[in-house]
């Protein structure tokens, strides 16, 4: 019995002895378990560069150069991350198209963080982006479109391909696209109360940042853009903001249609008065430096390739040979036609070129010929026209055709050889011979007058 109870004793001793070592070792294989779940749950910030790009203008060809280059900056500095920063009223729909195509085919994450608006166009743009993150008191929508005049577009074709690019770029982050829809077609009912959105026909959608978090259009809202690029487990350490060059403002001011005309209207009047009231030089000046920068705007801006110079620099010079070229007029309208050519295709719509010219012209017009009447005794004209008159007060005196003599006789005075002078009808007259030599007092008659020479022959026997 006792054998029996030793052997009981030890067999619990061992029991509890290889207990006591198993218990840290399924310690050790629980905390190893649980490390991924706790990894998962504490995110590790993504390092790398952070770009920033600002879309804070109106939509149009160089709002576009502009992004093109910040894409290529943030891709040559090995960005991890692209964040547009966007506050834009919209603009060209060609323009957002090819900057929508940018924004979607980007091998680098692009986030738009709408700071204040993203209207119209901006809209799209920001459908875009991976990601949407709003700014307390921000908006996103009101993509109907409009014309320069600012009145809404009718054309059944235009519209339904705009609505199809705003569905297509909400459906590519899978955002509801009935509402992108109502973005800009106002002639759509829309009602998502599950999404908070109501629209009636004839009402346009634009959503704050709120309505957007609730209805898809927004992933999260963030008061800066440091707190987005956080939000999206980013590390803010490395951050780039793409600012525009010194050159690109100046070409934002330039390319704005009210400057763009006065910049024509100053060259076109400052080149042809120089040409025409030559000597002065400012206007000559300042009309070529109005065209530079004029040119300059719209080839920073993308609008304008070197071609546009060219254009420009032959149509001038023709404009110039015409004045001392005999053409018939031909030299003239080839160089207006390519001045004009390199005027309207540097801009970024022909319309808008058109009627800026037009009015350039037409204020130009009134300033040259007031100048050219204040200063009409300088002008070029004055090269062509003959202005000496043979007056008697200069010693001048007309001479007078004698017809009445012809067929008069009369006698040499002088000798003829064969010119001299002659007694004609009781009048000492200047007369030449046909050649032949005649002597003094022979009789002479008078065989025809042309113009002041009389011309007189030996008279017969």
């Amino acid at each position: 019995m006792d054998r029996f109870r030793k052997i009981a004793v030890s067999s619990i001793s061992f029991l509890l002895l290889l207990l006591l070592l198993l218990i840290p070792i399924a310690g050790v294989a629980s905390a190893d378990k649980a490390s991924p779940r706790t990894s998962a749950a504490a995110p590790v910030s993504k390092n790398g560069p952070v770009f920033i790009i600002p879309v804070d203008q109106e939509i149009e060809r160089g709002l576009q150069s502009f992004l093109e280059r910040g894409f290529q900056e943030a891709a040559n500095y090995g960005a991890v991350l692209i964040l547009l920063e966007i506050d834009t009223p919209g603009g060209l729909v060609d323009s957002a198209e090819q900057i929508g195509m940018m924004v979607r085919d980007s091998k680098i994450p692009t986030v738009a963080y709408i700071r204040g608006d993203a209207a119209s166009a901006g809209s799209y743009i920001a459908l875009n982006a991976g990601n949407i993150i709003m700014k307390p008191g921000s908006m996103i929508g009101a993509a109907s479109l409009v014309d320069g005049r600012g009145n809404s577009v009718e054309d059944a074709k235009i519209t339904s391909y705009w609505k199809s690019k705003m569905v297509g770029a909400a459906e590519l982050n899978g955002r509801d696209p009935e509402i992108a829809a109502g973005m800009m077609d106002k002639n759509i009912v829309v009602n998502k109360p599950e999404l908070g959105v109501k629209k009636a026909q004839g009402e346009i959608i634009a959503l704050s940042s709120d309505e957007a978090l609730k209805a898809g259009y927004a992933d999260s809202i963030a008061s800066t853009p440091e707190e987005a690029i956080t939000s999206l487990g980013y590390s803010t350490d490395d951050i780039f903001r793409v600012e525009h060059t010194g050159a690109e403002k100046m070409s934002h001011f330039l390319t704005n249609p009210i400057v763009m005309t006065i910049l024509l209207f100053i060259g076109i009047a400052g080149i042809v008065i120089e040409m025409l009231v030559p000597g002065f030089g400012v206007p000559g000046i300042i009309g070529t430096l109005a065209f530079a920068l004029y040119f300059f705007g719209n080839y920073v801006a993308g609008f304008a390739g070197a071609e546009t110079w060219l254009l420009f620099i032959l149509g001038l010079v023709m404009l110039i040979l015409e004045l001392f070229v005999p053409s018939f007029g031909i030299l003239g309208i080839l160089g207006s036609v390519l001045l004009v050519a390199g005027v309207v295709r540097a801009a970024y719509s022909y319309t808008h070129a058109l009627f800026s010219l037009g009015i350039a012209f037409a204020a130009a017009a009134v300033v040259i010929i007031a100048v050219a009447v204040t200063f009409k005794e300088r002008g070029i004209w004055n090269r062509f026209i003959l202005k000496d008159s043979l007056t008697k007060e200069q010693g001048f005196v007309p001479v007078l055709e004698k017809l009445s003599l012809v067929g008069a006789s009369g006698v040499s005075i002088t000798p003829l050889r064969p010119a001299g002078t002659a007694s004609l009808n009781g009048e000492r007259v200047d007369v030449v011979t046909e050649g032949s030599f005649i002597d003094t007092g022979v009789s002479i008659s008078v065989i025809k007058v042309e113009g002041g020479r009389v011309v007189v022959k030996e008279a017969a026997k």
